[in-house]
């Protein structure tokens, strides 16, 4: 086994990652306030679609959690553009953050961490810190699907775009930085690269 690992996939800079995972949002919001929120979507759906494909030719790689995510914007973007029904895509924030909700919360009832997986990074950790860390992000997602839902029955379709557009990824950073005490404390050198590409998630131990 190459002694390099999962050290062989290229790592984008981090301007073009934030610009594969903004850039959708910002293309999304400016396209809703020069025409509507049909547009937008159409806009939204080719924008996610041109992402994946910059992010692959790149490094070779596509994150599960863009994967996942360009999937149910296509199918959700192409139920709203069909039927001419802005529910649609209104409600695909609360079925992705719902869907990661449940693959970590799941995870853990058989003794599995899927956070690495989801985000596409490597952590090792112990096992009480892996429960925490996955924890925490199954609850965040479940408390994003709510707020979610509260957002767009309650306000404007303007508001959610912009919130969608630019507050979701703030949050999202703002609770990813205050993980890091918690790696930090439970944090492992593996004896090996394999043998952490082997154990990444297991909490049973």
């Amino acid at each position: 086994m190459s002694n390099t690992g999962i050290l062989d996939k290229k790592q984008p800079h981090p301007l073009f990652k934030l610009a594969t995972e903004l850039g959708p949002l910002v293309i999304f919001f400016i396209a809703n306030a020069k025409g509507n929120l049909f547009i937008a979507t159409g806009a939204f759906m080719v924008a996610i679609v041109v992402a994946m494909i910059a992010s692959y030719v790149v490094t070779r790689h596509v994150p599960m959690m863009a994967l996942v995510t360009g999937i149910i914007v296509i199918v959700f973007g192409t139920l709203t553009l069909v039927l001419h029904d802005e529910t649609f895509i209104k409600v695909k924030p609360t079925i992705i953050y719902g869907l990661f909700a449940v693959i970590l919360g799941g995870g853990l009832l058989f003794g599995r961490s899927f956070i690495a997986v989801i985000f596409d990074q490597m952590f090792n950790l112990t096992p009480p810190g892996w429960r925490a860390l996955t924890l925490r992000w199954a609850l965040f997602f479940f408390a994003m699907a709510i707020v979610n839902e509260i957002v767009w029955r309650t306000q404007t379709t303007d508001f959610w775009v912009a919130f969608k557009a630019f507050g979701v990824i703030p949050l999202t950073m703002a609770f990813a930085l205050t993980q890091m005490p918690l790696i930090k404390r439970y944090h492992l050198e593996p004896v090996s690269l394999a043998e952490s590409e082997a154990d990444a998630g297991d909490i049973t131990r």
